[in-house]
């Protein structure tokens, strides 16, 4: 079963965020080489929740894919790039998942592999979009808005905007407690719905990728708990594979 693994990094102060910022440039040269990876990403976060266009230079997330849940997590525990970002982070956490749906591409090809049937409980999903220059103006005006509906939903377990390219190359991912939480919240009208449409009808991004995960466990923390820990305990324990 393929697994991606999605890990989050805070970084304090001046020297562990230069740090940071320089591996968006020297962790390409060690990531690949990490052994049993596939497709990996190195992204930058906005601020606020992510939402932004502004970056925020003090959160850093690497996104990869591995051939099984005991490899990711042994990978992503002693691989020689993740360690050197804990070394210099505050904080860490990663979400190991399997896909239950992927819809388009990333970088021209489709990154992850379906690998899980849909479950009830606790879902993540994940959205990639590439916006064609000519509309990054007026997708940006929409984007508060949105951000603030978001913010103000209490099904939204965890929710973050990160990036490759500031303003261009825009992820969302988000972890919610069922579908039909996540259903409602999109299908609801709103600056989130409006915007959906909008994109439609101005043919506003030039590569979309929508997919949805299956939650598999976690590892590290993140404001010294888990975000996890905002969903129902029932499904959780069902689900959930800690370390």
């Amino acid at each position: 079963m393929e697994v991606v693994s999605l890990s989050f990094f805070r970084f304090d102060g001046g020297f562990a965020r230069i740090w940071a910022f320089a591996q968006m440039g020297f962790a390409r040269l060690s990531l690949p080489n990490t052994p049993d990876i596939g497709v990996w990403k190195l992204c930058g976060t906005g601020t606020g929740e992510g939402f932004t266009p502004l970056p925020n230079t003090g959160v850093y997330a690497i996104l990869a894919t591995w051939p099984s849940l005991e490899v990711a997590r042994e990978r992503v525990a002693g691989a020689v790039t993740y360690r050197r970002y804990r070394a210099h982070a505050a904080q860490d956490w990663t979400l190991f998942m399997a896909a239950t749906s992927v819809r388009g591409q990333w970088g021209g090809r489709v990154p992850f592999v379906v690998s899980a049937d849909p479950a009830p409980g606790p879902l993540a999903a994940l959205t990639r979009a590439t916006v064609r220059p000519s509309r990054a103006l007026r997708f940006w005006n929409r984007v508060p808005d949105i951000s603030r509906v978001i913010g103000a939903d209490a099904n939204v377990a965890f929710k973050i905007g990160i990036g490759e390219v500031p303003l261009l190359h825009q992820v969302t991912f988000s972890i919610w407690p069922d579908t039909a939480s996540m259903a409602a919240f999109a299908r609801t009208d709103g600056p989130h719905a409006r915007a959906i449409a909008a994109v439609r009808a101005g043919d506003w991004f030039s590569e979309e990728l929508y997919a949805r995960f299956r939650i598999l466990g976690e590892a590290g923390n993140w404001g010294q708990t888990s975000p996890l820990n905002a969903l129902r305990p029932l499904e959780l324990n069902e689900t959930l594979h800690r370390e």
